[in-house]
């Protein structure tokens, strides 16, 4: 199996560059970016290819745009999925306040999804899903051209904020709609209708149901999360956007647990 030095050195030879034309055209892209850090001396890019040195990050970016690769192709080559960098942050239990999310869980990487069902299936009753998948397949994400990001930004419901349980679990990922931020007080009949609202404040981010007067913002709870309510300043509260969608593991007895 090829090492990652072995294949850019397939790939410099595939464009018929020498080391010398690499290492002049790394000079431009230093120049451009006005730093010597993206320069590869021909001494280096033989180490890289031949002795499995591992390029800095400006190295890397400079052979990306050299030899025409996605700059996370090579991070690949390096062993680094960044498409995991989502999973592997929900890991790490640094969550505990809520939060917005600083990448977007849709911008890379590939999904395994369900690409062929049983042709039987009936979608109006309660069904074990796996069972009736014939065929699994890979899709890039960014392929996932119904789902429309552009209005839209994600949140982490951090693991000690209880306000919407159990509608929202604490350690949820919810999507966001930054068009929906107008507070509406009615036109909702049971509480799944009712509008769930993300919020900035002075301190941090806060996800609940709102009513709006003249001039405050009152955050509410659901009443089975005992969360009394808050009351903000309209001028000291944003409101992000309507919470649209939600992921989130269903323990029953987690609250229990954590909270006895």
């Amino acid at each position: 199996m090829e090492d990652a030095g072995q294949k850019l050195k397939k790939r410099r030879e595939e464009l018929k560059l020498r080391y010398r034309d690499v290492e002049e055209l790394s000079e431009k892209v230093a120049s451009r970016h006005k730093n010597d850090e993206f320069l590869i001396a021909i001494s280096r890019l033989a180490d890289i290819e031949n002795k499995g040195i591992v390029p800095t990050i400006y190295r890397l970016y400079s052979l990306a745009a050299i030899y025409r690769i996605d700059f996370t192709e090579l991070l690949e080559w390096y062993g680094i999925d960044v498409s995991r960098v989502p999973a592997d942050s929900a890991t790490l239990g640094t969550g505990q306040s809520t939060h917005l999310l600083k990448f977007n869980p849709l911008s890379s990487g590939e999904v395994h999804l369900p690409i062929a069902l049983d042709p039987g299936i009936d979608i109006r009753r309660t069904t074990y899903l796996t069972r009736m998948i014939q065929r699994w397949g890979k899709l890039p994400l960014m392929l996932l051209g119904s789902v429309d990001v552009r209005g839209q930004r994600y949140a982490y419901v951090g693991t000690e904020d209880w306000r919407m349980h159990p509608l929202i679990s604490p350690g949820s990922l919810v999507l966001i709609d930054e068009t929906k931020r107008k507070i509406i007080n009615q036109g909702w009949t049971t509480e799944f209708e009712r509008p769930i609202y993300f919020l900035e404040r002075r301190d941090g981010y806060s996800i609940g149901w709102c009513n709006l007067t003249d001039n405050a913002v009152i955050l509410l709870g659901h009443p089975a999360s005992e969360t009394p309510p808050e009351v903000y300043d309209s001028a000291d509260i944003d409101v992000i956007g309507q919470v649209v969608g939600v992921a989130m593991r269903l323990d029953p007895g987690r609250r229990r647990r954590t909270r006895s």
